[in-house]
């Protein structure tokens, strides 16, 4: 079984950064692939950036060049640098993970944590 405990969230100016964190319980999380989503009030949970298990990113072109995925092996932690936030970017972050471990699965298996709010706003 795998648990995911996202936390980090918060208010922020436009402009501002934030970074989340998603904590990974399992002990095989070196083999899981993991990616942040998010979900904006009336609109369809999107993905935002993944990591594969061997430490391949990827990105939305909405958060490309503005947020940065990245991992600690040891802390078993996932986390998600989000600079330059925009009102857009408001929203309900959630991580999942992919025990297949190469990405091609995200969102597919029901491993999400419980969601962290950010909200940018002035």
């Amino acid at each position: 079984q795998i648990h995911l405990v996202e936390s980090g969230g918060g208010l922020v100016q436009p402009g501002g950064s934030l970074r989340l964190s998603c904590a990974v319980s399992g002990r095989l999380f070196r083999l899981y692939a993991i990616a942040w989503f998010r979900q904006a009030p009336g609109k369809q949970r999107e993905l935002v950036a993944g990591i594969t298990n061997g430490g391949s990113t990827s990105y939305s072109d909405s958060v490309k060049d503005r947020f940065t995925i990245s991992r600690d092996l040891a802390k078993s932690t996932v986390y998600l640098q989000m600079n330059s936030l925009k009102p857009d970017d408001t929203a309900v972050y959630y991580c999942n993970a992919d025990p297949d471990g190469l990405g091609y699965n995200f969102g597919v298996y029901d491993y999400w944590g419980q969601g962290t709010q950010v909200t940018v706003s002035s």
